[in-house]
């Protein structure tokens, strides 16, 4: 993997502290969110969800 903005091969693997949770089940726990950061620059390459079974 390359970072479009600055050409690094160095990233770092993130989440924060909220869930993803689907709409029509506004209770439920969700799944977490998985960011890969770019090392050099900062920016947001990738982001991904857990466990997509959790948001059907």
């Amino acid at each position: 993997m390359i970072c479009k903005e600055c050409n690094g091969t160095e990233f770092i693997k993130a989440t924060d502290f909220i869930n993803l949770r689907p709409l029509h089940k506004r209770m439920s726990v969700g799944t977490e969110k998985i960011f890969t950061i770019c090392a050099g620059c900062g920016e947001v390459v990738s982001i991904k969800v857990r466990d997509t079974a959790k948001l059907k």
